[in-house]
């Protein structure tokens, strides 16, 4: 658990998954950015590392369900991704230097941090810390992978960092110590936990001492309704929103 006294806009905020998106408008595009700004909500975004090395707003590791093209992200230069359609609309992938100028600091951002095993997270780190240096806006960065808030506190220790945890098979930490491990290694300032996980005493401990909860994704009444219950912010789309 982090030291550190999460900073106060974090939880004062709802925050659209990916972006505002619905019908024709993809997630993670400008225009869900720009539908999110209009409805007053902090955007959560996910971060991708082109073959160039430049982090791009995207979700998967394969092309094929956002622009319907084979292949995997990382094996394409920024300039390619941004040529493509996303979801067969007039939206493309944005690299994070645009979507920051398009954001432009009006609603606060979390920023996840894609990674998976053997991955060179570090990098993308790297890349993302080098933007955020400049940028004025409030905003977090978070991810799975708990060496990223490591990253952050050792070579970017103002940036506020999040540690996003599942417990169900498709996630890393199913078992309670590989939960506990990955909460020592992150030691972050909140955490960002999965609306099917929640309740859990554990959680409710670590936010009774202080911890900030966010959870995700908060899909419909049902699970705003939880959500409100046990955590200290939403990350919603679709039926979630209120």
């Amino acid at each position: 658990m982090s030291a550190r006294r999460a900073t106060d806009w974090l939880t004062d905020w709802e925050y659209a998954h990916r972006g505002l998106h619905g019908p024709g408008v993809p997630e993670n595009s400008r225009a869900a950015a720009e539908a999110a700004i209009a409805a007053g909500m902090g955007i959560e975004c996910d971060i991708q590392r082109s073959r160039d090395d430049h982090a791009v707003v995207f979700h998967d590791w394969a092309l094929q369900r956002l622009t319907g093209v084979a292949g995997e992200t990382e094996q394409r230069l920024a300039e390619e991704l941004e040529t493509l359609s996303l979801l067969g609309t007039d939206q493309h992938p944005m690299r994070l230097a645009k979507f920051l100028d398009v954001v432009a600091g009006r609603v606060p951002l979390l920023i996840e941090i894609k990674s998976r095993p053997g991955y060179d997270v570090g990098s993308t780190c790297l890349y993302v810390s080098r933007l955020l240096a400049n940028y004025a806006g409030d905003h977090a960065v978070m991810s799975f992978d708990p060496r990223v808030a490591k990253w952050f506190r050792s070579n970017s220790p103002d940036t506020v960092c999040g540690l996003v945890m599942r417990e169900d098979d498709h996630g890393h930490t199913q078992k309670a110590w590989q939960r506990r491990l990955a909460l020592w290694l992150a030691k972050p300032d909140f955490l960002a936990y999965h609306i099917a996980a929640l309740p859990r005493r554990w959680v409710a401990r670590l936010r009774a001492k202080g911890m900030p909860v966010l959870t995700w994704t908060v899909n419909s009444p049902e699970t705003r309704a939880r959500g409100l219950d046990h955590a200290d912010a939403l990350i919603a789309e679709g039926e979630g929103f209120a």
